[in-house]
């Protein structure tokens, strides 16, 4: 055998080598990621949403989902606690909110389709929409 052969099967072993590693490394990763997208896509669920954010407490929610002062004609009070990541994706896709009646729930999705990046319970809500939750 001479020096190359000896060379060119040494080479072909450690590429062989690495892509065996490699595939371990992969079929690893798959095995833990599938879990925890299926924790997330259950975590979804209990995420929370205040309405409205803490950073504007106090303030009432017109029926276009717009903050308005307290005591604003046809504006509702906002809900005693945050609402359910759960509660909410049944309101989006058309149903009542717990403990609500038809009209505030409607402003209350209303607010919630306005939340933007950076404002509590924009994390939940964007959640929400991926396909698949």
């Amino acid at each position: 055998m001479t020096d190359e052969q000896a060379s060119g099967e040494s080479a072909g072993s450690a590429t062989r080598r690495g892509l065996l590693q490699l595939g371990a490394v992969g079929a690893t990763a798959i095995i833990t990621i599938r879990p925890a997208l299926a924790q997330s896509a259950a975590s979804v669920l209990h995420c929370e949403i205040p309405v409205p954010d803490p950073a504007r407490a106090g303030s009432y929610i017109a029926a276009d989902g717009a903050l308005v002062p307290p005591g604003t004609a046809g504006a509702f009070a906002p809900p005693a606690m945050p609402l359910k990541g759960q509660d909410v994706k049944g309101a989006l896709a058309g149903s009542t909110l717990p403990g609500t009646d038809p009209q505030s729930s409607q402003a209350y999705v209303n607010y919630i389709r306005r939340l933007q990046y950076g404002q509590s319970g924009f994390t939940c809500y964007a959640s929400l929409q991926m396909p698949g939750r």
